[in-house]
């Protein structure tokens, strides 16, 4: 038997809403990492792994995939960070 905290988590996220239909993949920053990666670059040290994480924000704010909302569903279930949920209408709305 596997078990995993985040998997326990994911389980809760998917009973909650099987599809995710009600839940944007937006994955939002408050600017630490922008501002450590533009820090990083004018002294010349490498962060790629900090580039590729503040590339995979701005990259889940285009239109929703399915990856980008389980990984907004886990960031809300591990940390508490808010999600952009669809309303009714169809335009994002933040909880």
């Amino acid at each position: 038997m596997v078990r995993s905290w985040l998997l326990e988590l994911a389980e809760r996220a998917f009973e909650r809403d099987p599809q995710l239909d009600q839940l944007r993949g937006w994955v939002d920053d408050s600017g630490e990492g922008r501002w450590t990666l533009e820090e990083a670059m004018q002294l010349s040290v490498p962060a790629p792994v900090l580039a590729l994480s503040l590339i995979a924000r701005y990259q889940s704010r285009l239109p929703d995939g399915f990856g980008n909302k389980v990984i907004a569903a886990l960031r809300n279930e591990f940390g508490g960070h808010a999600v952009k949920a669809e309303t009714a209408a169809g335009t994002p709305a933040s909880h």
